[in-house]
């Protein structure tokens, strides 16, 4: 069994790659819940619907995020109210949002309506948030502090970050689910998404860094910095800002101790003696996915090397 940790599309991509490689059965996704939110009324999780999505095969494949082909007459008349539509959600994905809602307020966990809703989409490998009670990402800049998706949506994620907390984390634990699939898995898999406001967050959660230290599994991280940019969002920017080196080299850093094998992409392939002298094994191969098979490839080459790694630490 393999279990990754995800947020966002690029975390989401690889997460199909590996969908497309193992048995539903084999494989866990434990997703960043920090950035979730109310909105128009609603609890709003957008990594776990990016990904659900994505797995779905109903993702946006123009933005990463959203229902392909989705309307947005419920926004339009919102606006129409004089609501302030700053944050797009699609007529379909207000159908997600709204049973959502309805499962918390009934008082299932967001484990269990995540369950549900990823029946209703078809997909079969278990979608576990990294915990269920509510966590914030919240991000300092030079002229306050805001909501994760205030400064990532409606202020694209223009202001300079100094810091960055999650509020209510001490309050958190990782599920059951989710330590029995850090507990069983061969490898886990850090996937290639924000290390800052996507991987962190998961890492923050109380006993979840323990639980990994427990698992005897290989872990190894993709960078999702190439060639010393982001492949997209805020990344490169928020690292450089928090005084972090933004390479893969800089990825190699913040996850050394922790993960035994850094997968970087062709275009770092410099990198690969400096990573090493970290104390960490390397993987060079083309990390940029620009479609279905890429994922797959990649997915398989992450797999390959995972497997590498617990064979020479028997």
């Amino acid at each position: 069994m393999i279990a990754t940790l995800a947020g966002g599309v690029g975390g989401a991509k690889l997460a199909h790659g590996l969908a497309g490689c193992l048995a539903p059965e084999d494989l866990s996704v434990v997703v960043n819940t920090a950035d979730d939110f109310e909105i128009y009324g609603l609890r709003v999780c957008p990594d776990l619907d990016t990904v659900m999505y994505t797995l779905a095969g109903i993702a946006n494949p123009a933005t990463g995020w959203g229902v392909a082909g989705d309307s947005f007459f419920a926004l339009e008349m919102l606006r129409a109210y004089g609501e302030d539509t700053w944050f797009q959600i699609g007529d379909k994905d207000f159908a997600t949002d709204i049973l959502r809602t309805r499962m918390l307020a009934e008082g299932h966990t967001l484990t269990e309506a995540t369950r549900a809703l990823c029946v209703g989409v078809g997909v079969a490998p278990a979608l576990l948030p990294m915990c269920d009670q509510p966590v914030a990402t919240m991000i300092q800049t030079v002229d306050g502090e805001l909501d994760f998706q205030e400064y990532f949506v409606r202020q694209h994620h223009e202001p300079t970050v100094t810091d960055v907390r999650y509020r209510d984390i001490e309050a958190a634990r990782p599920t059951k689910p989710v330590l029995a699939a850090l507990a069983a898995a061969e490898a886990i898999v850090f996937c290639p998404s924000n290390p800052i406001v996507s991987i962190r967050p998961i890492l923050a959660v109380p006993g979840m860094l323990d639980a990994l230290r427990a698992s005897a599994a290989p872990k190894v991280a993709v960078s999702p910095i190439v060639a010393g940019s982001a492949l997209r969002g805020p990344a490169d920017r928020m690292l450089e800002s928090l005084g972090h080196e933004v390479s893969a080299h800089g990825i190699a850093e913040l996850y050394a101790g922790l993960v035994q094998g850094l997968v970087i992409d062709e275009a770092d392939a410099a990198l690969a003696a400096p990573i090493r002298s970290l104390g960490m094994e390397v993987l060079v191969t083309p990390t940029v996915m620009r479609n279905d098979a890429d994922r797959q490839t990649l997915a398989g080459a992450v797999l390959g090397f995972a497997a590498s790694l617990r064979e020479n630490a028997r």
